[in-house]
């Protein structure tokens, strides 16, 4: 277990760049909503999506209703339910840290887990449980150490929360050039923007991501060749 740590360890960087500063933007947000340093620690260990989080500091500031919070958290992270599909077999092999497996698939350790590369004589399941765990390790500290900067050094954060928008832009454009099916992306950018015309900026998100869903279980089976193929 611990043989896989260190190739673990360097496969993460990427990700530890990232997710330190995108997590320290959550932190800060979250502090200039009235929540500190304990609700960061404690919402990046229960709830850790990303994008789920910082609209959660959204929903928070603007007394959203429990109810609200689950039904968009799931809507805009329900993407984590397709494809995980392609790790069913793989996570359960690895028994009771298949849990963990589940719950700690983001978008990036998605993009690790895919394009893993054991080195001889490790463990590939250590190495994907060791990946996930720093991976969550490093939004944990990012979102921590924002919220403790947040209140002890105050500025303005003005526009700080367009840092995942430009996350998700780089794994768009990354995801887009590693494969030949672009038929899903295309459905989420038309679905986005019929539903941003028809119901305006404020209303277009949930029936955005139902539509995705539809599309994408209706399509299913053309998808599946498409990768195939």
């Amino acid at each position: 277990m611990k043989k896989a740590l260190r190739p673990a360890l360097t496969a993460t960087i990427p990700v530890l760049c990232g997710y330190l500063f995108i997590g320290f933007a959550f932190g800060v947000m979250l502090r200039d909503a009235g929540y500190g340093p304990h609700w960061a620690l404690l919402s990046s260990l229960t709830i850790y999506a990303g994008s789920g989080q910082y609209l959660l500091v959204s929903l928070l500031a603007s007394g959203a209703s429990l109810l609200t919070v689950a039904v968009m958290t799931l809507l805009l992270n329900c993407r984590h339910i397709f494809y995980g599909l392609s790790f069913l077999e793989t996570f359960h092999r690895m028994g009771r840290k298949k849990w963990y497996m589940i719950f700690s698939l983001t978008d990036e350790t998605y993009s690790l887990l895919c394009s893993l590369h054991t080195p001889m004589g490790v463990d590939p399941d250590a190495m994907r449980f060791w990946i996930a765990l720093l991976d969550q390790s490093y939004w944990i500290a990012g979102s921590v150490i924002g919220a403790f900067v947040g209140g002890v050094l105050p500025f303005d954060s003005t526009g700080i929360d367009f840092a995942m928008t430009a996350l998700f832009t780089v794994i768009f454009v990354e995801q887009w050039k590693s494969t030949r099916c672009h038929i899903p992306a295309l459905l989420g950018l038309g679905a986005a923007a019929v539903s941003l015309v028809l119901l305006g900026a404020d209303h277009f998100i949930l029936p955005a991501m139902l539509a995705i869903c539809v599309m994408l279980v209706a399509l299913r089976g053309r998808l599946a060749k498409e990768v195939a193929g």
